[in-house]
């Protein structure tokens, strides 16, 4: 019994089997679609079919889920008339070439228009519908689950991370994507994005251009605001890298997203409030920039300096949400002006809308928010509205739909159509007719896109780069009030990425943030001026510094310079720092009081000497003349007259024959001198010699002898002074070290070997000198000259042993002053010693003067 119950159950599981096997052959040879189809909202047949992606709404909400149904996906909300306004862009091309004969003939265009809702995950969804189709099944022709695509391309999206998603999704398949607005550097890299091209500019350009612009101003201490997506990450990523090149610094940089929380917001505008910086920079989209507008204009926060990025700046629905000022003199870039014949005319009819568009409710929809009407099978849930007829007229409409002034942008929806146009055209090799025959595949359209160049009938020349980029070029705009409050867009500039000058501005008046006409400041640190250099401030940015005075020496002529230079060695600093003067050049002149003393004393000296000589010839044949030999007398007298005029070589200029005379005649005057004082005191030594028993020592020493003796001396020093001369004779030298803003000009000595031999040398006669004179100083005479040669040395050695000293610790020309100060101390001491006491015997005590007198023989002294 159990038995046959059994084969029932068997039997019932084997059909099961069999019925799941039958349709799984069946499903082999269908595709089908996961999940619900998706349908073009604006769709038209043709023989080509174009794509497009725009955003016909703002935002999207989650429904509800109760995990008891199939999850709903997110519905959109907040119609977006500017996605309106791209679809009507790329629908007035299509037309437009539909309607032309010299591009593709006998062609027709069609289009799918999909809205993103500027939700990433219904954009990659809408592309694949694009590339796929909307079938739910279909049996393949090969075994292989693939199909054409079909859409030849794909107009849009207007975001960057959008188009980024989308690119990565459709780049395997070479499906061609141009965009009209996204501008995130990171769209050209071709690895990653090999189908995806643009008629904007890369904010590479972008970036590095407002950079440039907030330079231009001297702003060097800003803020900046970035919508926190791949557009206004990047974009100011590469602001930043771009402003630390040019010495700009970001006191703070924050990020926000529609969707944040409130207090998010708010925790931005603290920042702001906190911040000491007055420009802004902005990478925002209008959406997150209305966010912030609002919490400023609620704390009553205003005077910021805007720089805006083209995703606003010229939008005069940001304009018109500026109620409180907020944005005053706001400047940035934006694409250039442009004008497309039709295009106006052709976008404000939207009566054709009705007839293209797929979802009946998104029209309704869309004619509703634009009239602000209701009909009255409507859904709408806005109360207090008039009832819509269907007949409203446009033209007595003022709101973002009607506004044009983002033409610019619709101009890039028109050229990338065109750009598409004209790859089929080359394809196709259209002429008069086009080959229908020639099989359309996306990865040839993208390679001919990438290569056409044209123009469009406006005269503007479109073509991509490497990178799928157009040429960058912008117009640089300042917000400028008008009489009835209403923003007026000033062109005041042109950037041009191509050109030499990429940065240049007109002459006009420009108007800053609460309505200024004087360039508002942004610095951390004020300018440096000249005769300072910056210094950082520890922990700071590099914006942040100190300026600090040059030090002596060191200039800076330059406004807020680094470092300070250091003159060259024969200049320095003046006063200010700010330049270099020529060191004044130090030397002992005759102009200045002390060279005109010590010139006046040496002239004295050699008078006076003149004078003792003419007493000493006049009276010659007198005892006291006589004794003592008095040709060593007169020699000593000239030899003096030389020390007094050698002197006068060492005040002036230094040059290289005074340098050579100063030390050579010095050195060959004072042994001369000292010849004749040596020579004088020997005599006296031998005088007294002779007078003993049997002593003949005055016939070896007699007045030949004398002369020989101070003739061999001074030959000794003239050698010592030839070889020096010869050898390393001295020289005019600048001395830079001595003094810091002086140049001290003195002679270099040359060889010190032959310096210190001369002085050497005439110390050793002097010390010789001394000591015989201070052995004779007691021999019985009553005129014993050898007391006044030895006071005569005691003076001399005296000066020259303190003049060592004295020579080394004087500064520059003081040095100089010592050294001329020892030489006529010196030849006063031996002229005043030795001199001066017979002259007073010759012309004050003539009694005196006797041969009795000075052999000590004359009467004896009275008691």
């Amino acid at each position: 019994m159990m038995s046959t119950q059994r084969w029932p159950e068997k039997g019932w599981a084997l059909l099961q089997l069999l019925l799941v096997a039958s349709f799984s052959q069946t499903e082999e040879l269908v595709c089908r679609l996961r999940g619900d189809p998706e349908n073009p909202q604006l769709s038209k047949d043709g023989d080509i079919l174009l794509g497009g992606i725009f955003s016909f709404h703002n935002k999207w909400k989650n429904r509800q889920d109760t995990y008891m149904h199939k999850p709903q996906p997110p519905q959109c909300t907040s119609l977006n008339f500017r996605g309106f306004q791209y679809a009507q862009a790329m629908l007035f091309a299509i037309e437009e070439i539909n309607n032309s004969t010299d591009l593709l003939p006998g062609i027709s265009l069609g289009y799918k228009v999909y809205d993103a809702c500027v939700f990433i995950a219904r954009g990659v969804r809408v592309a694949l519908a694009l590339a796929n189709g909307n079938e739910v099944a279909f049996a393949p022709s090969s075994a292989s689950c693939t199909r054409p695509a079909q859409v030849q391309a794909i107009m849009g999206e207007t975001f960057s991370s959008l188009c980024m998603a989308i690119a990565t999704v459709i780049g395997p398949f070479q499906i061609p994507m141009i965009s009209h607005l996204a501008t995130c550097a990171c769209l050209s890299d071709k690895t990653k994005y090999p189908s995806f091209l643009r008629t904007i500019p890369s904010d590479y350009y972008q970036s590095r251009a407002l950079a440039q612009l907030v330079k231009y101003f001297g702003w060097t201490w800003v803020g900046a605001i970035r919508t926190n997506d791949d557009y206004g990450n990047n974009g100011m990523a590469t602001f930043t890298e771009t402003a630390q090149q040019l010495g700009i610094c970001l006191e703070y940089s924050v990020a926000l997203f529609r969707t944040d929380p409130p207090d998010k917001i708010q925790k931005i505008v603290d920042v702001i409030k906190a911040s000491t910086s007055k420009v802004i920079v902005t990478f925002i989209s209008p959406t997150e920039l209305y966010l912030i507008i609002d919490e400023l204009s609620y704390r009553n926060l205003t005077g910021y300096q805007w720089v805006g990025t083209e995703a606003w700046i010229f939008d005069s629905e940001t304009a018109a949400m500026n109620r409180d000022h907020i944005l005053d003199g706001a400047i940035g870039l934006s694409i250039p002006k442009a004008h497309v014949s039709g295009m106006r005319e052709f976008m404000l009819d939207v009566k054709p809308l009705s007839s293209s568009t797929s979802n009946k409710e998104l029209f309704t929809e869309f004619w509703e928010t634009l009239f602000s009407c209701k009909f009255k099978e409507s859904k709408s849930s806005a109360g207090n509205q008039r009832e819509c007829t269907g007949h409203e007229d446009v033209t007595g409409v003022q709101n973002s739909f009607t506004d044009m002034s983002l033409m610019p942008i619709f101009y890039n929806v028109y050229k990338g159509v065109y750009a598409v146009a004209h790859a089929l055209h080359s394809i196709l090799s259209c002429n008069k007719t086009c080959n229908n025959k020639e099989k359309l595949d996306p990865s040839t359209i993208l390679q001919h896109i990438k290569k056409i160049r044209f123009n469009t009938k406006e005269g503007d020349e479109v073509y991509f780069n490497e990178n799928g980029d157009p040429a960058a070029k912008y117009e640089i705009i300042n917000w400028q009030p008008t009489e009835n409050s209403i923003v007026d867009f000033v062109t005041i500039g042109l950037y041009d990425a191509s050109a030499d000058k990429q940065l240049s501005l007109q002459n006009k008046s420009l108007f800053w943030a609460k309505n200024s006409q004087e360039v508002p400041l942004s610095v951390c640190s004020k300018k440096c001026p000249p005769g300072t250099h910056k210094v950082l401030q520890k922990g700071k940015p590099v914006c942040c510094y100190d300026c600090v005075r040059c030090a002596e020496g060191e200039i800076s002529n330059v406004t807020d310079s680094i470092t300070c230079v250091r003159c060259d060695p024969e200049f320095w600093s003046n006063e200010r720092r700010d330049a270099c003067v020529k060191k004044e050049a130090e030397f002992l002149s005759y102009e200045e009081i002390m060279g005109a003393l010590l010139t006046a004393a040496s002239l004295f000296g050699t008078c006076l000497t003149a004078v003792v000589a003419f007493i000493f010839f006049r009276y010659r044949q007198t005892p006291v003349v006589r004794a003592n030999n008095s040709e060593l007398s007169f020699l000593l007298l000239v030899s003096l007259t030389l020390c007094f005029l050698c002197s006068l070589t060492f005040v002036g200029r230094p040059s290289e024959w005074s340098c050579m005379l100063r030390h050579t005649a010095f050195g060959i005057t004072f042994v001369l001198c000292i010849s004749c004082v040596l020579g004088k005191t020997i005599v006296v030594l031998m005088a007294f010699r002779a007078t003993l028993p049997g002593s003949n020592v005055m016939k070896w020493f007699g007045p030949v002898q004398q002369k020989l003796s101070v003739l061999g001396f001074t030959l000794v020093q003239v050698l010592i002074c030839i070889l020096w001369l010869t050898i390393s004779p001295p020289f005019p030298f600048k001395n830079l070290k001595k003094f810091k803003d002086k140049i001290i000009l003195e002679c270099a000595v040359g060889s010190a070997v032959g310096f210190w031999a001369v002085l050497g040398y005439i110390g050793l006669l002097a010390f010789l000198c001394f000591i015989l004179a201070f052995l004779a100083r007691k021999l019985p005479d009553n005129f014993n000259e050898a007391k006044f040669i030895t006071f005569s040395m005691l003076i001399f050695c005296a000066v020259w042993i303190t003049f060592i000293p004295a020579y080394v610790s004087s500064p520059g020309k003081f040095s100089v002053a010592v050294e001329i100060f020892a030489i006529l101390a010196s030849s006063f001491g031996l002229l005043i010693c030795i001199f001066i006491p017979k002259c007073y015997i010759i012309l004050m005590k003539p009694e005196k003067n006797t041969k009795k007198n000075m052999m000590g023989k004359g009467a004896p002294k009275s008691s």
